[in-house]
């Protein structure tokens, strides 16, 4: 939400908490839309929902679960990118690296199949992975972007940096760059 509050262009998203007003939300975003998990990774428990009887059936299951963070619903418009989206990642106040993961599937993670190729860092690219980064509150982060028609859109920021297949396709040692980077900070704290 704080992309949102800042500007930052992203998926239209909902957030509901019964699942009436999940399954409002879902026909005022239009279909397809994605159901995400508020916690989770590598394209896991993510659902592009096509109808609404789709819609019901798994708003009905994650009512049913019963944890808590099943009564949260985490409803993105579904955007249609070019067999491929964006994983970049930010270092302090740089985009360091970045790599284009493509599939066949919509679920484009390189955790579930993705391949992975260089994707430049070009200005517009890093202008927006740091106002993004930033408006989370900056630090280390992997930010997935789409490319829509009307251009690049953040869909996630992770502060759980993975960088599975990244480092050989794009030449950047990222885990020496972290370390580089929480060092510096550390270094200015004292």
């Amino acid at each position: 939400m704080r992309l949102i509050r800042d500007g930052v262009p992203s998926p239209r998203t909902r957030v509901a908490f019964t699942p009436e007003s999940a399954l409002a939300a879902i026909e005022e975003l239009g279909y397809p839309v994605v159901l995400k998990p508020l916690i989770g990774s590598w394209g896991r428990l993510i659902s592009k929902v096509n109808d609404r009887e789709a819609a019901e059936a798994i708003v009905e299951h994650k009512d049913v679960l019963g944890n808590y963070l099943h009564s949260i619903y985490y409803i993105q418009e579904y955007i249609q990118k070019p067999g491929r989206d964006i994983r970049a990642f930010v270092v302090g106040s740089e985009t360091i690296a970045a790599i284009y993961r493509a599939s066949d599937h919509w679920i484009t993670n390189t955790a579930r199949g993705g391949q992975a190729s260089n994707c430049p860092v070009t200005p517009e690219l890093d202008a927006l992975c740091v106002r993004a980064a930033r408006a989370v509150g900056g630090g280390v982060v992997a930010i997935d972007l789409l490319e829509a028609p009307e251009g690049l859109l953040v869909n996630e920021v992770n502060y759980t940096m993975e960088f599975r297949n990244s480092i050989d396709t794009t030449g950047v040692n990222i885990p020496a760059r972290v370390v580089d980077y929480v060092l510096e900070v550390a270094r200015a704290a004292r």
